[in-house]
């Protein structure tokens, strides 16, 4: 309800794609940090109608956190912005409980009242250990100094552009509630591309499209998908870095507009027995001063001997980051092939049950596809493996690596033995955060039965990681 004592910050969504635009061009041209930094303090201080400042970061398995901070105070405090860090899972232990936020003042959003509240600004957090360095199991900072590496090294952009899926559900907090109704109720029962001007799947992707295009998104295309109510949201190449940030706010944009309309936006890999799943397919290139390393006019399927190497390790290493692309138990229902599932460890141009596939392109578009992402893998981590893997991990000697015909495991348990046994996520983890992300993969596999079957358990839904609550976990 509105108050006319409140004069708190509204802008049109014309003013909010102006000014988040603004914005990403100073990302993506690597703004000097002191310069945005001074630049964000100063708006702060100036505009007197912004009431607080969300900051966001991301456990572990990718779970979304939001800090909501008086503006006054936070202009006061902003390099000692200190939290409880044993009550967030796969981070700190008791014993050792307090981490601090920094704040990447380059991430910074200007979001829509109607979505997020009057007043408010985003902006993005890193986490700070104790000692000052950055914490080690938060993948967004991982992620971010591994691509400033590369960059400083070889002048190396990484690029990605990740097309998330997700279905609408009837009813708020529909997955909670999904242990009293035993299903999902659909929205909307349309086709493939097609659903009626007004409808409430229609609804909520023009309210969704609009609000990602106010936020600076650029968005490319949006329809109903394959299933009953799934949908697909589709928008522009960002750095890997921010291009992780814009899946965590397009599933928080999805979740609050469909809470808005009365609804569930679910982003579980596959909800319903019977119908294709959900994806998070990851579109990956490297470029070098604006050139992408990927593209070949001569080569293979157009893709250079650079990009096809890229390819090579991702497939050799496919099984042992399975883990890490395919994060739940109810990820290895999706990977199941009467549903054009990629669940085998191949290349193709053509062949969508191929793990990663080489799309039509020009020198522009060339990039590879890595189709075997589920979409409640944490954004970072995913991106993070996928991009160290295809620049540094070693390539298998077989001659058919590329169409072998292996499959990736079709249950946790498989797939936490491959990463278990895999030196490789060893070195790209490191012991000690390998070692915490298996124990909270096990936690949740332990909840729900060995043998998948055919219908979906509710254990595998009211012990999802995206929709953890201390009393469903404690009540087990």
């Amino acid at each position: 309800m509105s108050n006319d004592l409140q004069d708190f910050l509204r802008l049109s969504y014309a003013e909010l794609e102006e000014s988040n635009l603004h914005a990403k061009v100073q990302r993506l041209k690597r703004a000097p940090l002191e310069q945005v930094r001074d630049e964000r303090l100063k708006y702060l201080t100036d505009e007197k109608r912004v009431k607080a400042v969300t900051v966001l970061f991301s456990d572990l398995e990718g779970r979304l956190h939001m800090l909501d901070y008086d503006k006054k105070f936070l202009l006061r405090s902003a390099d000692n912005l200190t939290f409880d860090g044993s009550s967030i899972r796969g981070f700190a232990s008791q014993r050792e409980s307090d981490l601090r936020l920094a704040i990447d003042w380059g991430a910074f959003y200007w979001a829509p009242a109607d979505i997020f509240g009057a007043g408010k600004v985003l902006v993005f957090g890193e986490v700070i250990d104790r000692d000052g360095s950055p914490y080690p199991a938060d993948m967004r900072s991982v992620l971010k100094d591994y691509a400033a590496k590369a960059y400083a090294a070889e002048g190396l952009t990484l690029n990605a552009a990740n097309e998330v899926e997700g279905f609408l559900f009837k009813g708020v907090d529909a997955e909670r509630h999904y242990s009293e109704n035993g299903c999902f109720e659909y929205a909307n029962t349309g086709g493939y591309y097609h659903s009626l001007p007004g409808d409430p799947l229609r609804s909520f992707i023009d309210r969704v499209a609009e609000a990602q295009r106010a936020m600076g998104f650029e968005n490319e295309k949006d329809h109903p998908e394959v299933a009953p109510s799934q949908f697909e949201i589709s928008y522009g190449y960002a750095e890997v870095v921010a291009a992780a940030d814009y899946i965590q706010l397009y599933k928080l944009v999805c979740r609050q507009v469909a809470t808005n309309l009365g609804l569930t936006a679910s982003f579980l890999p596959k909800p319903v027995a019977g119908v294709n799943g959900s994806g998070m397919h990851a579109n990956i290139s490297v470029s070098k001063n604006g050139q992408n390393l990927f593209w070949d006019a001569a080569g293979e399927e157009k893709i250079s001997s650079y990009g096809w190497q890229f390819v090579d390790r991702l497939l050799t290493h496919g099984s042992g980051i399975c883990l890490l692309l395919n994060a739940s138990v109810n990820a290895y229902r999706r990977l199941d092939p009467n549903f054009e599932a990629p669940n085998e460890i191949m290349a193709s141009g053509v062949d969508r049950g191929s793990m990663v596939r080489i799309p039509l392109a020009n020198e522009r578009s060339a990039r590879v596809e890595v189709r075997s992402v589920g979409p409640d893998a944490n954004p970072y981590l995913m991106l993070y493996a996928i991009f160290r893997t295809g620049m540094e991990a070693s390539i298998a000697k077989e001659d058919n690596l590329r169409s072998s015909g292996r499959l990736l495991p079709d249950n946790i348990y498989d797939a936490m033995e491959n990463f278990n046994h895999s030196e490789w996520t060893t070195t790209l983890l490191g012991e000690d955060v390998k070692s915490r992300y298996e124990t909270l993969k096990k936690a949740s596999a332990d909840r729900c039965a060995r043998l998948l079957g055919t219908i979906v358990k509710k254990a595998e839904v009211q012990f999802h990681h995206e929709v953890y609550n201390q009393y469903l976990w404690n009540r087990f």
